[in-house]
């Protein structure tokens, strides 16, 4: 007997009579829907980790807490100046005092503006491949009690919280495609008993168990890779969409949740994989039943 890979092939509509059977296709449309969303979540949330991380290493400020504007001023010169001079530092700059008077002012109100009100000298220290121990061994060389705060350790919650968004966008779409694999099972399952009759004609046709088991793993095979077009289609539209909310949000941070063009090509590959999955867990769930009861 020859199979031919149309779906609307005579010996396709054998077992493609019901009206049920195109509920697989929008179905596999909805897992393929959320797939896709959880997929772009954990991409995205992975790329902003990594570029949290690119942006947080080696990212220092050191504080010098002094009344005295005049020595804090001239500590404040004395450490950019020693900081500029250890290996690995390729950047220490001291923040614009009038821009850190703007960021107090929410909390402050006008008394933030005023230059007699006692301000920390903040200094900015970017290192690359260099020792942050020796960053604050420089810095209270030059004033004992100058406080060091690393980026990374006071972003950790932040950094910990996305890093777990990640790995639950994987869970879930893992959860998703068993999800996907018990419905094949169960629409396998199904097609064996209403179309029971029908395989035992095929049987006596000379049909083997194998050549039963193409056609229905080619007709979820097709309904879940069509339907995963269309589901994968619509989430990848409204991803984009939202990609350019978040773009114009003007947020940093925010930014490295796009998706670049290779995550968009892995969004693509979903449909596959899963209409593949689908085959498998068909094929095998056909072979099995008939195998044993008929």
């Amino acid at each position: 007997m020859r199979f031919s890979l149309n779906p609307n092939a005579p010996d396709k509509r054998l077992l493609d009579e019901s009206r049920r059977t195109r509920a697989m296709t929008w179905i596999m449309a909805i897992m393929l829907f959320l797939t896709v969303l959880a997929g772009a979540l954990g991409l995205g949330m992975f790329a902003a980790t990594a570029q949290l991380d690119r942006q947080l290493a080696g990212r220092l400020t050191v504080q010098i807490v002094e009344p005295n504007a005049q020595v804090r001023d001239s500590q404040a010169a004395a450490t950019v100046a020693a900081l500029g001079k250890v290996p690995g530092v390729i950047r220490a700059t001291e923040a614009d005092r009038a821009r850190l008077a703007e960021l107090l002012k929410p909390w402050l109100g006008d008394a933030g503006l005023d230059p007699d009100l006692p301000m920390p000298a903040m200094i900015d220290v970017e290192m690359r491949g260099g020792d942050a121990a020796a960053v604050e061994r420089a810095a209270r060389t030059v004033v004992p009690n100058a406080r060091i705060d690393r980026h990374a350790q006071w972003l950790a919650p932040v950094r910990s919280f996305m890093a777990t968004m990640s790995w639950l966008s994987v869970a879930l779409m893992l959860l998703i495609a068993a999800a996907t694999a018990a419905v094949v099972l169960l629409a396998a399952r199904s097609g064996l008993d209403t179309h029971r009759d029908t395989i035992e004609v095929l049987h006596m046709l000379g049909s083997t168990d194998l050549q039963i088991a193409r056609l229905f793993q080619r007709r979820i095979a097709f309904d879940t890779l069509l339907g995963g077009l269309i589901g994968s289609a619509a989430a990848m539209g409204l991803v984009w969409f939202l990609q350019t909310r978040i773009g114009g949000l003007g947020s940093e941070m925010l930014s490295g949740v796009a998706l670049q063009q290779r995550d968009w090509f892995i969004l693509l590959l979903l449909p596959i994989s899963f209409a593949l999955l689908a085959t498998f867990a068909a094929r095998s769930a056909v072979l099995r039943a008939l195998g044993k009861t008929l």
